[in-house]
């Protein structure tokens, strides 16, 4: 393995983005959700394969460094979500965090502009799900946990591998997985339900820790996991290229052998339903090992359902006066 150690901390900016509206829609048949909110854009976790990345083409910036580094608020966000749940007509299902960037990236802690979003959803009762792979989602328990004793909130922590000389490189400046692992059990403690994401799958270099990240993510209380092989749309895959030559320069042309034969023959599939399983004798091996291990440990459920019936919706301006 021609792991070098952890790539150098960046200087960060953060601008401001002040959009009209926060939720965004989506008709996607293969996704679970039909509206997310992603409270900032870019990401300092780094992680190489974030298929986010070439969105920072709309802000006229790279999707390497600068998607790192050059990040946007959204200090907005609470305000502009509780109007739009104010509307007539609106529709509760639950509203997925983390779909993009992750909401708990280091920016968070000082920003705080996810709380302020739960804060929102907490008051009207309305359901969140929550997709990160920090332990910093634990510092909003005091909402969470109530939250998910109502039935209206559950976590999908991101682990894609337990070895923290692979985690360096290829999320460099993401929570240990140590922390993770640590933190499905802070989650599970509290009563916040917890899922298991092992997405992606990078083939030759994290595959062989599928059944062994299973095992610790029951151990530590998840009720169920997923996994995904990992994708390379647009300008991620000659980063990710750029990256294993780097990195795994012994392995490389492997890699992209097998991520090619899980992806039709191409760096990516962007079709819905392969893109998320791939396809072939590659993805049908991943498929099975993760499938017996998530029996084996008991996280082979249905995912949590979380309720809508609670909801209200936040009282208008007029209404604040009584």
């Amino acid at each position: 393995m021609a792991v070098d150690g952890a790539q150098p901390k960046l200087k960060t900016t953060v601008g401001i983005l002040k959009p009209k509206t926060i939720i965004s829609y989506n008709s996607s048949p293969d996704i679970g959700f039909d509206r997310s909110v992603n409270p900032l854009v870019g990401c300092e976790h780094g992680c190489i394969y974030c298929f986010a990345r070439p969105s920072h083409a709309f802000h006229d910036l790279s999707p390497g460094l600068d998607f790192e580094s050059k990040l946007f608020a959204k200090p907005d966000a609470p305000a502009l979500l509780r109007a739009e749940l104010q509307k007539r007509g609106y529709v509760c299902k639950p509203i997925a965090f983390g779909t993009n960037t992750d909401p708990y990236q280091p920016i968070e802690a000082t920003w705080r502009i996810t709380r302020g979003c739960i804060e929102v959803l907490s008051a009207c009762n309305h359901p969140i799900t929550i997709t990160t792979k920090s332990d910093r989602v634990t510092r909003d328990l005091d909402l969470l946990a109530p939250m998910a004793a109502k039935g209206l909130a559950a976590v999908m922590m991101s682990v894609t591998t337990l070895d923290p000389r692979i985690a360096m490189t290829v999320e460099p400046r993401a929570t240990t997985p140590s922390r993770r692992i640590a933190a499905i059990r802070t989650l599970t403690d509290a009563g916040v339900p917890v899922l298991v994401s092992l997405a992606p799958v990078i083939p030759q270099i994290t595959d062989h820790e599928i059944e062994h990240i299973v095992e610790q993510a029951a151990q530590a209380g998840a009720r169920s996991a997923f996994f995904m092989p990992v994708r390379l749309p647009h300008e991620v895959a000659p980063l990710f290229r750029a990256w294993l030559d780097t990195y795994f320069p012994d392995r490389a042309a492997k890699v992209m052998a097998t991520i090619q034969s899980i992806r039709g023959g191409r760096d990516n599939d962007p079709n819905f339903f392969t893109r998320m399983k791939g396809q072939g004798p590659w993805a049908d091996l991943l498929r099975t090992r993760f499938n017996i291990a998530a029996k084996r440990h008991g996280l082979d459920s249905d995912r949590v359902h979380l309720r809508t019936d609670l909801f209200r919706p936040p009282p208008g301006a007029q209404g604040e006066l009584f």
